[in-house]
């Protein structure tokens, strides 16, 4: 049995900025197609790219943090 080694590599640029240029490309190649099923599909994948770039904020944010030992329920 040949192992095959994982590509890997580095992004440049972060989730977030993926996300929203791929949502813009989408909002771009829908305004070029005729009304249709096509056009729809395109600014659904739109809708969830920038969707997934507003989670990615809210998991990113500061705010956010896991809970505490102490703050866990169950016997202690």
């Amino acid at each position: 049995m040949t192992i095959i080694p994982r590509r890997r590599f580095k992004q440049t640029k972060s989730l977030k900025e993926r996300l929203l240029e791929e949502a813009h490309k989408l909002l771009e190649e829908a305004r070029l197609l005729p009304r249709g099923p096509v056009r729809d599909a395109a600014l659904l994948r739109a809708k969830q790219a920038e969707t997934a770039a507003h989670m990615d904020d809210w998991l990113n944010s500061p705010g956010l943090r896991p809970p505490k030992k102490d703050d866990l329920p169950g016997p202690k």
